[in-house]
């Protein structure tokens, strides 16, 4: 059960299968070649999984901050987003990465050499203490998981952001307020009876429909100077709701003429419709 024995045992298996790798010719056996390929990335981020574990054991309150992931597209926020930092990092260093400008290449290189350089550290590191004090982390441990913690993180963010276009701090605010909207939008819908508490406990999959209809209704009428605020102009607004900015003036003209019996009616009928 302790950390530092199934790192142990962990990294045992990459070293088996990087050994096997070296000593094969994947010309003359490339379906045994992408086996191992597929063994050494499933092995590398069950060992990264597993140091990830000891990282918030051993330094919990001395983690590299990770805020920059909100600014990463929805879609790379998956589980094996370490494993695939690290290939990456190896690909740089073999000259064999290409999804990625040059000039950027040249300016990552020396962050995944660092990166690399760092985990090879850990690995030394924690391979011993693992065979000596299995059950403790002194200040020398530490201090090598400190900086690989910090060079992981530096890495990610200047990889992806070589790759995609990370969300600026104007895009990350717009979301917050789309958010504040949505709940302050299900805090009325609840008060007036739109909707109940348990169809929300019970995940009722209507709400995904409703939810959003009643949000434009909130936006337009409620709180006209949120994210769905027509004063401002369109590239100020999320892009959410950017493509929509003339569809949505058009809404709020005619919401505007509802009296409040009407708009109610209205609104009860979208909590309905399919």
């Amino acid at each position: 059960p302790r950390l530092l024995s199934q790192f142990f045992f962990a990294d045992e298996r990459v070293t088996r299968v990087v050994a096997e790798i070296n000593g094969l010719d994947a010309e003359l056996d490339p379906q045994h070649y992408l086996v191992l390929l597929n063994q050494l990335h499933l092995s590398q981020a069950h060992l990264l999984a597993v140091l990830e574990r000891i990282m918030e054991e051993c330094i919990p309150m001395q983690r590299h901050s990770r805020d920059y992931l909100v600014k990463f597209p929805e879609e790379l926020l998956v589980d094996n987003l370490g494993n695939h930092m690290l290939f990456a990092a190896e690909c740089l260093l073999a000259g064999t990465f290409l999804e990625v400008e040059e000039a950027d290449r040249a300016q990552l290189r020396p962050q995944a050499r660092n990166l690399l350089c760092s985990l090879e550290l850990v690995r030394t590191v924690l391979r011993e203490q693992s065979l000596s004090q299995p059950n403790s982390y002194p200040e020398p441990v530490r201090a090598v998981l400190v900086q690989f913690d910090r060079l992981f993180a530096e890495f990610e963010l200047s990889y992806v952001s070589s790759l995609v276009a990370v969300k600026s701090p104007e895009e990350i605010y717009r979301q917050q307020e789309i958010i504040v909207l949505f709940c302050e939008t299900v805090e009325r819908a609840l008060h007036l009876g739109y909707l109940t508490q348990e169809m929300i406990d019970g995940y009722e999959p209507l709400l995904m429909f409703t939810i959003p209809r009643l949000a434009i209704i909130s936006g337009l009428l409620i709180y006209p100077e949120g994210p769905l605020s027509l004063e401002r102009s369109p590239e100020d607004m999320s892009r959410v709701f950017s493509p929509f900015y003339n569809l949505l003036k058009k809404i709020r003209e005619l919401l505007r003429v509802l009296s409040v019996e009407e708009l109610c009616l209205l609104e009860r009928s979208l909590c309905t419709a399919e």
